[in-house]
């Protein structure tokens, strides 16, 4: 029975439910989060280091055949002197490609190498420094550090 004054007028309709979201494999919102990331964070290509002459590579090829006993960074030193701006990673690199590779020093680095850390391990620490992107698009920078101890 309808209370006073309600006769005749219909019953509102009940509110609609909240849409529900549909659920969503965890791959899809990984690779959603991803194309974010891609579009926030883009940076143009970088040029790259200039291609070496093969003149400047022959030098170096040179230098090292001729001076066997010489390391990367005396040639190097050698190549700044003579007005060649080049690294040496990059001598290092042209070196070793041709075969030439200055003479180990042999076992006996590698165990004063050891027993310089083992004597050290009280006070060495290991770090690390990195970035995470969080799901709002927020950087978060992280520094670890770790005693090492035997």
């Amino acid at each position: 029975m309808a209370g006073p004054g309600t006769a005749g007028r219909p019953r509102p309709a009940p509110a609609p439910a909240t849409p529900r979201p549909p659920d969503r494999d965890p791959r899809t919102l990984l690779t959603w989060h991803q194309r974010l990331i891609k579009q926030k964070w883009t940076q143009p290509p970088s040029p790259g280091r200039p291609p070496i002459s093969d003149e400047l590579r022959d030098l170096i090829i040179r230098l090292g055949t001729d001076n066997p006993r010489w390391g990367f960074r005396r040639g190097h030193g050698e190549l700044r002197r003579l007005g060649h701006t080049i690294s040496t990673a990059t001598v290092r690199r042209i070196l070793r490609a041709a075969g030439l590779t200055p003479g180990r020093r042999g076992q006996t680095a590698r165990r004063e190498w050891t027993e310089f850390l083992k004597a050290q391990a009280n006070g060495l620490l290991a770090t690390d420094f990195f970035h995470t992107d969080t799901i709002g698009l927020q950087r978060l920078y992280a520094l670890f550090i770790m005693e090492v101890r035997t």
